[in-house]
């Protein structure tokens, strides 16, 4: 930590987190630390990952294609006329044996074929809910059947999407000028209609709770099957998905950078454990995010809760928490004693079994504040050896802005010191390394306040590193940041599919289901 001639406000700088690869070598990037030395845990043999592909034909030719091209590498395409010669955010794919030591044998691939007039047939239903689950179980249905009939075993499904499903099967699709069709529900509907005394009455089926969203269901619907990878056929093949001025129908990265992403994912969610760690992390120290998301139905204060928990090795595990009225307010959630303490011991519990014993830091990371009572519940849950800390992280809009130079974006690792307990900290910002800032505007920094602590509270620059660190480990992608910590970056997507009725995944699940 650096910090600058003190003025009015302190403001410091925190060096780029390093990351731990194979070898115990450490790189601020994942991309020269897979490049340079391989997953942290590499086999000393190539090992093979099963994968089931579902989709159309021709999604699963296009899947076909690209993994072909991963056994191989894939250089970063040559600059645009507007573009910097030396881009150095990008990088070559090696291929995915290189940097990752697995391998995909296309002909040992489980492929299940979907009849694409059946997915157009489902997505025209009048019904949005009807017709997103009518297509969530046009998958599922193929996963189950394999599983019920076919020996040969699955790591990953990855489910190959037209891009008509994107159009149709989320909230507020437009699907004005299709000729529409009517689902089971309607016809039932209309038949209930012709008979006055029951045109009110709707059986339990009829209700359709789950948020009519294909990606939130689907992976709701797979937390009793798999983990899956979601692909759409314009990631895969951008070039064939073209307007009617005959420009791509969506704007992609360049395909080196798929590649990295993709290969990423594959490992992430087929392997014991991630590609990289946080490196020099304090030993005994979790670190969980709460999530909650408001219930659907009539009950507006009705809401699930969960915790995320991330270890130094960066895997995590998602625990199902007690639904109840826990909002209070906009974006202001409180758990009761007894829900809060059953939550924390669900962590704790886990934490033992991995190391033989409780953590000496619990750090509980929110975007709302703890009100006494939780509060108390989350210190009568942990055992007297555990420090916990609580920390709120919320993200702001421009209304603090800090100029490098007085016009240039500032580091990334930056933070301005109000007081002993309240930062801001630009987690986002130039970076030398990659010799530019990732972004469409000025950076705006999250807000930090470490609210309260069962014993003394950790240093501020404490907190602020961690947060630092749990910026580098989304194994979704191989980006060399996020803007948020691990512990809240992925609490809406979590706690979306937590609130899907259909969400019957078991109280304590490896992350790697829901991303």
């Amino acid at each position: 930590m650096t910090s600058f001639p003190e003025r009015s406000l302190q403001v410091v700088h925190f060096n780029e987190p390093l990351l731990e690869f194979n070898f115990k070598q450490t790189t601020p990037h994942p991309k020269d630390g897979l490049f340079l030395y391989g997953p942290h845990e590499k086999s000393k043999k190539t090992k093979e990952v099963r994968v089931g592909v579902i989709g159309t034909i021709s999604g699963i030719k296009y899947f076909r294609a690209w993994a072909a091209c991963l056994k191989k590498g894939i250089p970063v395409p040559p600059p645009g006329k507007t573009e910097k010669q030396d881009r150095l955010h990008l990088a070559n794919f090696p291929g995915l044996e290189e940097a990752f030591g697995i391998s995909l044998n296309d002909a040992e691939f489980v492929t299940c074929v979907l009849d694409a007039k059946a997915i157009d047939a489902a997505t025209r239903i009048v019904n949005l809910h009807e017709a997103v689950k009518k297509v969530v179980k046009l998958y599922a249905d193929k996963t189950r059947k394999h599983r019920e009939n076919d020996e040969r075993s699955v790591d990953l499904w990855i489910l190959v999407v037209p891009e008509i499903i994107f159009e149709r099967c989320k909230p507020n699709s437009r699907r004005t000028g299709l000729p529409m069709v009517l689902g089971s529900f309607e016809k039932r509907k209309r038949t209930r209609s012709d008979l006055p005394l029951l045109k009110e009455v709707l059986t339990e089926e009829d209700l359709f709770d789950d948020a009519p969203d294909f990606h939130r269901q689907v992976k709701a619907e797979y937390l009793t099957l798999s983990p899956t990878q979601i692909l759409r056929e314009t990631t895969l093949v951008p070039e064939e998905f073209k307007n009617r001025a005959g420009y791509p129908l969506r704007r992609t990265q360049d395909v080196a950078t798929v590649a990295w992403n993709l290969a990423t994912g594959l490992y992430y969610k087929t392997q014991p454990k991630p590609p990289w760690k946080l490196s020099g992390i304090r030993k005994g120290v979790c670190y969980i995010g709460l999530v909650y998301k408001t219930l659907p139905g009539d009950v507006s204060d009705h809401a699930c809760c969960a915790a995320q928990m991330f270890l130094s090795e960066g895997d995590g595990v998602v625990f199902r928490g007690a639904n109840g009225p826990w909002k209070k307010g906009d974006y202001d959630y409180h758990l009761s004693a007894e829900a809060a303490k059953d939550l924390i011991k669900k962590v704790l519990t886990t934490y033992e079994e991995i190391h033989g014993c409780a953590p000496q830091e619990l750090f509980i990371h929110g975007q709302t504040f703890y009100n006494d009572e939780e509060w108390t519940a989350f210190e009568a849950a942990t055992p007297a050896t555990t420090n916990v800390v609580g920390v709120r992280i919320k993200t702001t809009s421009g209304e603090t802005k800090l100029f490098r130079d007085g016009d240039y974006p500032v580091l990334r690792g930056t933070a301005m010191l109000l007081d002993e307990k309240n930062a801001y900290l630009w987690t986002n910002g130039y970076v030398p390394q990659l010799d530019t800032y990732i972004g469409p505007e000025t950076p705006n920094p999250l807000f930090i306040t470490a609210l309260k602590s069962k014993k003394a509270m950790p240093e501020l620059s404490t907190i602020l590193s961690d947060i630092m660190g749990l910026t580098k480990i989304n194994y979704n992608s191989c980006n060399y940041n996020d803007g948020l910590p691990v512990t809240v970056r992925f609490a809406s997507m979590v706690g979306e599919v937590l609130t899907m009725g259909s969400a019957k995944g078991a109280d304590r699940q490896p992350f790697k289901f829901y991303v």
